[in-house]
């Protein structure tokens, strides 16, 4: 069966691998002229940064595909508070006791209670939720997911996470510390299910781990991976659109640099506006179109990457430096569309265990701030303030710990993406880094399916379908694909 892959971020990498590695002759077209979609890299006067995702969790994911080098980091991420107080959380038990300890936060019991919730809540739900098809009623009625009816009440789909981690958690840091994982999939904790509290789990009872060459290297290896597997590969090849057959059912081919090439099977792995909005040719409508365009879309980033002429003991590979009104910031994100004038700043400088990848004595930052869906902003005098407002910041902190140092000064290069740039090339939907929020109880079955009735030979997988966004559910999205392409072509085998 002669199948095209139409994108080439670690869902259509991944899914190509699985297919070649079945037998399925595949072409993969990629729009760039580089693997990765949102996850690639910059190399600038020696310093390198990872563009897209920082955080590597699931590495089984890859593994399973190709082999992988990682590590496992001992702190998952250090933590500033307005107030002034330091925090890291390590993953080994003790450490984490000592450390809230040390720091005056007396939360090490609710703590591990909730991380022993979030690990319940994924063993209950993940087999259907992560690694199959959603949109299924077989995959409701199979034995091992009888029991999550008769277990609803712990999936709190009526709660908000925040108003569940401000009922466990009694110090308002850690409150504001696992509200953070809304952010993980582009939401607000202030309105998404407090069911995506799971999300902890994989960061602190499964692990947090790095690529000992950098997030860039999952790429490169599931890449190699798919040449070895015999995927053909066409980059600078933008799929213009589809053709069908006269029912509108069945794809025929794809339209690509003016040249109809046939294929039995295509897996889409780009946004699903886009492909709503134009690859279909005329007559052909995506039957959940209307609802593609009423969906709130997540939040997107502003990012710099800086190489910065120091070295800073002070700060660990992923550090976050939070805002003093959260709520605040959410609201400026999903309701105004603008920047909060004082953002919670993520920091992410992998020259921490990556030595090569910046100059000796010098680091290389990836500073983020979450961002609204591109809609039209000056994005030009956004970045321009979001910038001052961040060195401010940091440099602010940095006094405070008795450090004097401008770091405006010591940035030798400097790249930026914004919602605009993010959207303009990877053909995001306004820019959002995971399809649609999940900023209500309903988000997660309204979820675009992998595999929509309507077109009998089109798959969906990546960012903004299910079960949605980040390394590992994008990953996740691949496997369930190739799962159902199998199954359906074990139905059509006679036997």
């Amino acid at each position: 069966m002669k199948t095209a892959v139409i994108g080439s971020g670690v869902a259509g990498l991944a899914v190509a691998c699985r297919l070649a590695s079945r037998g399925v002759k595949v072409d993969l077209f990629e729009k760039n002229s580089t693997p990765g979609g949102k996850i690639s890299e910059i190399r600038d006067k020696g310093y390198r940064f990872d563009t897209g995702p920082s955080l590597f969790t699931l590495p089984s994911m890859v593994t399973d595909i190709a082999g992988l080098d990682y590590f496992e980091l001992e702190n998952s991420c250090r933590y500033f508070f307005p107030d002034g107080t330091e925090f890291n959380f390590y993953n080994d038990r003790q450490r984490l006791k000592e450390e809230c300890e040390s720091t005056g936060i007396r939360e090490f019991g609710n703590i591990a209670a909730r991380l022993q919730e979030s690990r319940e809540l994924y063993d209950l739900t993940a087999n259907l939720f992560l690694f199959n098809s959603f949109h299924k009623l077989s995959n409701f009625i199979k034995e091992e997911n009888r029991k999550i009816p008769l277990k609803l009440h712990k999936l709190k789909f009526l709660s908000t996470m925040h108003s569940a981690n401000k009922k466990r958690f009694g110090d308002k840091r850690i409150v504001q510390l696992f509200d953070r994982y809304a952010t993980y999939n582009g939401s607000s904790p202030y309105r998404a299910p407090a069911t995506l509290n799971m999300i902890s789990h994989l960061e602190h009872n499964l692990g947090a781990f790095f690529p000992a060459g950098g997030i860039y290297s999952i790429v490169k290896t599931l890449y190699n991976k798919a040449i070895e597997l015999g995927v053909e590969f066409r980059f600078n090849s933008l799929v213009s659109s589809m053709e069908f057959d006269k029912t509108g059912r069945m794809a025929t081919g794809i339209q690509v640099n003016g040249e109809y090439l046939a294929y039995d099977m295509l897996v889409c792995d780009c946004d699903v506006n886009h492909f709503s909005d134009n690859m279909l040719p005329p007559g052909i409508r995506h039957p959940l179109a209307k609802r593609l365009q009423k969906t709130e879309p997540s939040s997107s980033a502003l990012i710099f990457y800086w190489g910065v002429k120091g070295e800073f003991p002070l700060f660990d590979v992923h550090n976050i430096f939070f805002t003093t009104d959260y709520k605040k910031e959410f609201e400026y994100l999903f309701v105004k569309g603008e920047l909060y004038h004082d953002p919670t700043i993520y920091l992410f400088i992998s020259k921490k265990v990556v030595s090569s990848d910046a100059p000796e004595g010098c680091e290389n930052w990836f500073v983020m701030v979450n961002a609204p869906a591109n809609t039209g902003q000056d994005w030009s005098k956004m970045v321009s303030s979001a910038r001052s407002a961040i060195l401010k910041k940091l440099n602010t902190l940095l006094l405070s710990k008795g450090i004097t140092a401008d770091i405006g000064q010591l940035i030798e290069t400097e790249h930026i993406a914004s919602p605009f740039t993010i959207e303009k090339n990877t053909l995001s939907s306004r820019g959002s880094l995971y399809g649609s929020s999940s900023n209500s109880m309903m988000s997660a079955f309204l979820r675009h399916p992998n595999h929509l009735r309507k077109f009998r030979n089109i798959w969906f997988t990546g960012g903004s379908v299910h079960p949605g966004g980040g390394i590992p559910l994008c990953l996740a999205s691949a496997m369930i694909v190739d799962k159902e392409i199998e199954e359906r072509e074990k139905k059509k085998t006679p036997k």
